[in-house]
């Protein structure tokens, strides 16, 4: 278990520098993606099975919006790939940073990374993060919709952006 958190955890700082040092959108998504998976699995690893999925589910159609957003909007025929000088430049800058960052806080902080969410000595006939998502529908359920309202309403507005036509687009065609 130790060993899967580990690959996890390791996967969501290769994903973060893959976002942080690409310029270019249509590789960067690569990185949102890997960040999103890695960080719902580590989820999954501490005990949220069903939180975690919910969160991918999000997490993806989110992505899918802002990718969509960013590629009409970037007029770049040929862009940076992970191999051109200035990524990879880029890369090793912040894997070095993560690396200082890391031997400065390398004291005992990896005591807790074995502990899963339901490790308790009695029988419980339901989990945690199903109890939870059963109360924030009945409790919270108007903070759902109004969610889903805002994103349904962004949605519709990054199409009207990125429409294409001789008016209403942001990029000169």
């Amino acid at each position: 278990m130790v060993y899967l958190t580990f690959l996890f955890m390791q996967g969501l700082i290769l994903g973060f520098i893959v976002v942080a040092s690409n310029p270019s959108p249509y590789f960067a998504v690569f990185g949102l993606v890997a960040v999103a998976g890695m960080g719902c699995g580590l989820m999954v690893v501490c005990g949220g099975i069903f939180l975690s999925l919910v969160l991918f589910l999000i997490y993806l159609g989110g992505m899918l919006v802002v990718f969509a957003y960013s590629s009409a909007l970037a007029s770049e025929p040929y862009p940076e790939t992970w191999g051109s000088p200035r990524v990879a430049l880029n890369s090793l800058v912040y894997g070095a940073g993560v690396l200082l960052a890391a031997g400065g806080l390398w004291g005992g902080w990896s005591e807790g990374l074995g502990a899963v969410g339901s490790t308790g000595t009695e029988f419980l006939a339901l989990r945690g993060d199903l109890v939870g998502v059963a109360l924030m529908y009945s409790s919270g359920g108007w903070v759902l919709v109004s969610g889903a309202w805002v994103l349904l309403l962004t949605l519709f507005v990054v199409l009207e952006v990125v429409r294409g036509s001789s008016r209403g687009a942001l990029r000169a065609v």
